[in-house]
């Protein structure tokens, strides 16, 4: 059984948010003082578990725990240890800005989480604080390490890169990759509205980071894992690990697009840059059965367009979301 929109788009990826809440403040991603939903909203984890098994007998294959920031949720690994072992299930992943990586990642790895991404956008001290208004880079750095020792192998590094703010890191945050087997992806400032945080003309294309990175490391396309996957890849000549781009302003990948968003309060979202979200939490407690949520996912999704993204940027603008990315999921 399969997923698929009114464009033939498969759908077998869901991120799921398991809440809103971050310890950190990075302002393309959320406001400085944000208003955190109602802990009674959030779904609880044996919610989070029916609907995951759920779209899992729909086809899903692949669950991403993201937030907020998803390791301030008490007893995560627990939650992790339920999704780990529904049938169907191919990858269990991890998005997180890593301060909480420490403490926790030999436990995670120990429930059957399989791959961890960290969110980094630099590696000096003073601009992470500027850039998170929290000064916690040290913290982050000893989670990858952690992450590292426990046994996730490739730890993927999410940058997001802005002109004039942090794009004079590009060649080292890619020295330290090579030097640590990181895979590090860098994804282009998206058309988020966050704030009013968002211009054009801070955006640096994924063409022009490949362009610097090759005149140091050559670099040559790399054959993907997943035809669905966001990231265009690239393989360093010299052997020494990859480098990938999402280059989500000027090459979006709507056409292939395979995911399907679960925000921490139960409201499915078929597309990011698409207000018109599906409520799941109603009908879960109040008595739907597991086929009736089944066809309000299905019909949720023959809901969905040929791509947010693609009609923002053709109309030269911004999403006027009504939530923010820490309220929708990464």
């Amino acid at each position: 059984m399969f997923l698929r929109d009114g464009f033939g788009r498969v759908h077998d990826d869901l991120r799921i948010s398991v809440t809103d809440r971050c310890n950190l403040r990075c302002a393309y991603c959320m406001p400085e003082e944000p208003v955190w939903l109602p802990r009674a909203s959030l779904l609880r984890y044996e919610e989070i578990d029916r609907l995951a098994r759920i779209a899992a007998g729909l086809g899903v294959r692949r669950l991403r725990l993201t937030g907020g920031e998803p390791l301030v949720r008490r007893d995560l690994p627990d939650l992790v240890c339920r999704l780990a072992s529904i049938p169907g299930i191919d990858d269990l992943s991890l998005t997180t800005n890593g301060l909480l990586l420490e403490g926790v990642a030999r436990e995670l790895r120990a429930a059957g989480l399989g791959r961890i991404n960290v969110s980094l956008d630099t590696l000096d001290p003073a601009r992470f604080a500027q850039m998170t208004r929290r000064p916690a880079l040290a913290r982050v750095l000893a989670g990858i390490a952690a992450a590292a020792a426990a046994g996730f192998r490739p730890i993927k590094v999410n940058t997001v890169v802005l002109r004039g703010l942090n794009d004079d890191e590009i060649e080292p945050l890619v020295a330290r990759a090579r030097d640590e087997g990181w895979e590090l992806r860098f994804i282009e400032f998206m058309p988020l509205e966050n704030g009013g945080t968002w211009d054009r003309s801070r955006v640096v294309t994924g063409a022009e980071i490949r362009a610097r990175i090759d005149a140091v490391w050559p670099v040559e396309a790399d054959r993907p894992d997943d035809p669905h996957a966001p990231a265009t890849r690239f393989r360093f000549r010299d052997g020494l690990g990859t480098v990938g781009f999402i280059d989500s302003v000027t090459a979006p990948f709507c056409s292939s697009c395979s995911r399907l968003r679960l925000t921490s309060d139960g409201h499915l979202r078929v597309c990011l840059y698409d207000d018109d979200e599906t409520d799941l939490r109603t009908p879960l407690r109040t008595g739907a059965s597991d086929a009736d949520l089944a066809e309000r996912i299905r019909s949720a999704l023959l809901r969905k367009g040929r791509g947010g993204a693609l009609d923002l940027l053709e109309g030269s603008r911004i999403a006027p979301l009504a939530r923010t990315m820490h309220q929708i999921g990464g």
